[in-house]
């Protein structure tokens, strides 16, 4: 367990943040953690957590108790930490000054259910300070931006799941905030939703906004963003794209499926490579096969198969890795647990 921690600590100091799909870095960071720690009595929600993000898309992964919506909370004022400062373009977190910064979409439903989607997000804008003109207007325009301009007459008690998503985001960007923080925006959102979803997600990023999104729908994550900060115990356990993570876990095993033909002449000889830690057995059928091969230093194990299949002439019928995603990183980082 101690050589887990050591590489993961190695990563925060490697893979540092960079900037989301198609969206440029801005001078200074937008939303910034120092040495951050909270405590709830004798039970630590997030422990010294370094953190700066700029301009584009963060996506936030950890399982359940890694303290991901302290982190959430601390970001939008709703918290104080105990130790160290959060700061919104330089501003504390905690004052109205950096609230006015931030739009921000809770996972939890929390509505006046008698009032219809329209008159909530518009009350909320009255909340905001602005004056009634000011506050139709603006409750238009966030209404059509999240797709609700046909159905934002009814009242909220009766909207689905997507529907209530909807609404929240539309109240989150009611003042147009530089720094957006969503919480699983993407849950109960059907698959036409989700794209609407990504694809404004992609606009507010091309427009210089820093959104963190906070999800369990890991493979939805991917598809928004290159750009994961992955909790561990109250931690920033790695910081970086994808691949970058990967790379720094060279030494970790990977598994790749080789479906082949003479699987078991094949199987002898890559046991003989010193990268390939174990092979596994599929179904086999008439001279064809399937092997599950788990591997440490992905890059030096591919180039020395291809030199394999060229030298050996070996018919390969389909290569795959198993177990590269954020998923299975996050797995790796939290000692096997998803």
């Amino acid at each position: 367990m101690r050589n887990a921690e050591l590489k993961t600590e190695k990563m925060q100091d490697v893979a540092t943040p960079h900037s989301a799909l198609r969206t440029p870095h801005s001078s200074s960071p937008l939303l910034l953690f120092e040495q951050v720690s909270k405590w709830y009595g004798a039970v630590i929600g997030v422990n010294q957590i370094t953190l700066e993000l700029r301009g584009g898309i963060t996506g936030l992964v950890g399982a359940n108790g890694a303290g991901k919506t302290t982190l959430l909370r601390l970001a939008t004022g709703q918290l104080r930490p105990d130790i160290g400062r959060v700061t919104v373009q330089g501003i504390d977190a905690w004052s109205w000054k950096a609230k006015r910064l931030v739009g921000y979409c809770p996972e939890v439903d929390v509505f006046y259910e008698e009032m219809s989607g329209f008159q909530f997000v518009e009350a909320m804008a009255r909340l905001c300070g602005m004056s009634a003109r000011q506050a139709r207007e603006r409750t238009e325009a966030a209404i059509e931006r999240v797709g609700m301009t046909g159905r934002c007459d009814r009242k909220v008690r009766g909207y689905s799941k997507g529907m209530r998503q909807r609404i929240k985001l539309a109240q989150a960007l009611l003042h147009d905030p530089q720094l957006l923080v969503l919480d699983e925006p993407l849950s109960g959102i059907d698959p036409i939703g989700r794209q609407d979803f990504i694809e404004l997600f992609f606009e507010l990023a091309d427009q210089g906004k820093c959104l963190l999104i906070s999800s369990h729908e890991l493979e939805e994550l991917e598809k928004l963003t290159n750009h994961i900060a992955i909790m561990a115990r109250g931690r920033i356990a790695a910081v970086g794209t994808v691949m970058q993570i990967r790379d720094l876990l060279d030494q970790h095993p990977i598994t790749v499926q080789i479906d082949v033909a003479e699987p078991r002449r094949v199987a002898g000889r890559l046991l003989e490579l010193p990268e390939v830690v174990g092979v596994d057995f599929g179904p086999i059928d008439e001279g064809s096969g399937r092997l599950v091969t788990r591997v440490t230093n992905p890059k030096k194990f591919f180039g020395d198969f291809a030199k394999l299949v060229i030298a050996h002439r070996w018919d390969v019928r389909g290569l795959e890795t198993l177990d590269d995603s954020t998923q299975a990183i996050l797995g790796y980082l939290l000692g096997g647990r998803r």
